[in-house]
């Protein structure tokens, strides 16, 4: 069933090569799709063109639907193009012409635009709640191992004095950027563009107003051409926030990748959460912090393959939008799955507390001491070249005290600071 059969067939080619993954994919609209009609129902009874008994039918048979899908039963067999001509001829087949007029005053266009904008606010919400859980990992993480001391790195060099503690609240505090670009995208998503129809309006008295309370958005797309060209702008104002996410997700198991080898042996695992060599015995592999990388890097460029799907579109609706559909629900699906099996094996980690005993580690120390000396009455300049030349001469002996005290360094994490921020930023109204 196509919702704009006028009575001729399509060829096989051309209907396989137009549908693509789409009854697919709209299983997981399907329950937004209801809503959507719902609310469209219930704003047709107010302006005249449903009867109460008609819209009764169609609530009992839109009802009736929703149970279906959260039973797992819902399905979208072949012949039908979508889920709206799948609902549509559900509820004709269920209550008779009453659901022939749920169609009145819109377009397949606002309704899959309605049904995209319910799915992702809800799945943003899902991405927040699980950013959420990492976080309070990593700050108990950070507090537990506030005085373990690591070496910092420029240049993949050995650097200056790091710690656990700095190591995994900056991670932490990363995600509250990234929690900044979820609630925008929220924003994004949170505005009604239903009655748009197909992206110039309707001729019917419809109620904007009464939908747009009726699904709980928090403000509509008042000008319809603006409400259809948020198709692909939406989508890519979401896979923006999710490439936040995925890169401070990519930079972590980057690092845990490189510390958990044996040249560093900052850190490791129970043997339970690596994996294993079929020829070499000894081998315990960081493949979930790889895959974790490699995925997060993959997402890194969906914002890219949204702009390119869309960038040089004209005003109005056109067929390139569907294939934003894949990549956008995938791309949620897998920050998702990301952040899932991240939240399941940090708390894991062992962290090695005697790094930086080993003599390697020694120089990383010099620093500290052109400080002592300038401290001391000398200039910087004088001090640097001082502790330079003992360096060179293989003189220098580390003072392994630590003395960092201003905000966010070894000495003073600020970790109450950064759960205030963070807090603040999770519980903007969305």
């Amino acid at each position: 069933m196509k919702l704009w059969d006028k009575g001729y067939k399509t060829e096989k080619i051309v209907e396989a090569f137009t549908v693509g993954d789409d009854r697919k994919l709209d299983l997981r609209l399907a329950k937004y799709d209801v809503l959507g009609n719902r609310a469209h129902a219930q704003m047709l009874k107010h302006i005249g063109i449903l009867s109460q008994k008609e819209l009764d039918d169609l609530l009992t048979g839109l009802e009736t639907i929703m149970q279906s899908i959260e039973k797992g039963e819902f399905t979208i067999e072949e012949g039908f193009e979508d889920v709206h001509s799948k609902i549509e001829h559900e509820l004709t087949q269920m209550i008779g012409e009453a659901g022939k007029k749920i169609h009145t005053a819109r377009s397949r266009n606002d309704q899959v635009l309605v049904d995209l904008h319910l799915f992702a606010r809800d799945e943003i919400q899902a991405i927040k709640k699980l950013t959420r859980d990492l976080f309070d990992t990593l700050l108990e993480l950070s507090k537990k191992n506030a005085d373990v001391i690591m070496p910092g790195y420029t240049h993949t060099q050995v650097a200056m004095p790091s710690s656990f503690g700095l190591w995994f609240s900056s991670f932490a505090e990363s995600l509250v950027d990234d929690i900044y670009l979820l609630n925008a995208a929220y924003k994004v998503c949170d505005q009604n563009p239903l009655g748009s129809a197909a992206g110039y309006g309707s001729s019917f008295p419809i109620d904007r107003g009464m939908t747009t309370s009726l699904l709980g958005f928090g403000t509509m797309k008042y000008n319809v051409v603006a409400a259809q060209r948020s198709r692909g702008k939406m989508e890519t104002s979401v896979a923006f926030a999710i490439a936040s996410v995925a890169g401070t997700l990519s930079k972590m198991a980057s690092d845990i990748c490189l510390y958990m080898s044996q040249n560093f042996g900052f850190i490791s695992f129970p043997k339970e959460y690596t994996t294993g060599s079929s020829i070499m015995p000894h081998k315990n592999n960081p493949d979930v912090f790889e895959l974790v990388r490699a995925k997060a890097n993959q997402l890194q460029s969906l914002p890219v393959q949204m702009t390119m799907i869309t960038n040089n579109l004209t005003t109005g609706y056109h067929r390139d939008f569907q294939l934003l559909k894949g990549g956008f629900i995938g791309g949620i699906d897998q920050i998702k799955e990301i952040l899932e099996v991240t939240n399941a094996v940090i708390p894991n980690m062992i962290v090695n507390e005697n790094i930086v005993n080993d003599p390697i580690y020694d120089h990383m120390y010099s620093v500290e001491e052109v400080n002592k000396l300038v401290q001391q009455g000398a200039s910087f300049r004088e001090a640097y070249r001082k502790v330079g030349a003992r360096i060179m001469e293989g003189n220098f002996k580390p003072d392994r005290h630590l003395d960092h005290t201003h905000e966010g360094s070894i000495g003073n994490l600020c970790l109450q600071e950064i759960r205030e921020k963070f807090e603040t930023a999770f519980d903007v109204e969305s």
